[in-house]
């Protein structure tokens, strides 16, 4: 058995014994006569960050667009918690735990992080039948929340427009984790972030996986995929070319699966 076989391998024989939060298999996808997606396999567990690594068009976003439903695929499965689901829509991906976090990120700029915080679930009383925000427990929850993660903003009065791209990101994360949130997709997390606003960012994921979250960081940047991930994931074509303990690998030997100058091979 080669190397390569070998570190699959140890993959399969040293898999966790709990149930995987999320099962991909055989999940296949194609566009007229691209075949996006091929046969594509692994679980991500509870507590785990998977790096999902690939060149342009390897097919890292279709399936992040199955998972978070976007997208449907043409074949294949998907379990989550053991259970087989379809997941149809990206409310559908919510009501299951299941959140996105995009480069553009889905806050309102205009309005202030306690808002952004209770968008769509505020508290409120009613006042002579009048429903009327609960101000000070909001702001309240919001600052125990944002401390609790770490997460450094100067007023949670401020409008998110005046916010850094790290704390923007930082809020998204800490209302995911305070809603029941159990697997969170990472794409291209620090692209538009400083040195050391990604150092936070960092910072963030690892705490967001103490917690029990799981956590998919897709990232054309190896060396931040090797500081938070525990596997890393290679697509290629469509494909899945090869799955590694982060600990059992380097990115020399990703770059090169990356490239395909390793090819895959059967264990």
């Amino acid at each position: 058995m080669s190397s390569d076989s070998a570190a699959d391998a140890s993959i399969e024989s040293s898999s966790k014994t709990a149930t995987p939060l999320l099962r991909i298999e055989g999940v296949s996808k194609r566009f007229g006569t691209i075949e996006a997606l091929q046969d594509v396999s692994f679980d991500i567990y509870p507590g785990e960050v998977v790096a999902l690594l690939g060149d342009n068009g390897a097919g890292k976003s279709t399936l992040i667009k199955i998972i978070s439903g976007t997208l449907e695929a043409d074949s294949g499965q998907i379990y989550y918690n053991g259970e087989p689901v379809v997941i149809k829509s990206p409310s559908e991906a919510k009501a299951l735990g299941i959140e996105t976090v995009y480069q553009d990120l889905s806050l309102c700029l205009n309005v202030d992080v306690v808002a952004n915080f209770f968008m769509g679930r505020e508290l409120t009383h009613n006042v002579l039948g009048f429903k009327v925000l609960q101000e000070r427990e909001m702001e309240a929850e919001t600052e125990q929340v944002l401390g609790e993660i770490g997460t450094e903003i100067p007023s949670i009065r401020t409008n998110v427009e005046h916010l850094s791209g790290g704390q923007r990101q930082a809020i998204e994360l800490s209302r995911f984790v305070h809603w029941g949130g159990k697997l969170v997709l990472l794409d291209e997390p620090f692209a538009a972030l400083g040195v050391k606003q990604t150092r936070r960012g960092l910072e963030l994921i690892e705490r967001v996986k103490e917690r029990g979250i799981a956590v998919v960081v897709i990232t054309h940047n190896m060396i931040h995929a090797f500081q938070v991930a525990d596997r890393v994931v290679v697509l290629r074509n469509g494909r899945v070319l090869g799955i590694r303990p982060a600990q059992a690998t380097n990115p020399e030997e990703v770059v090169r699966l990356i490239t395909g100058e390793i090819a895959r091979q059967s264990a």
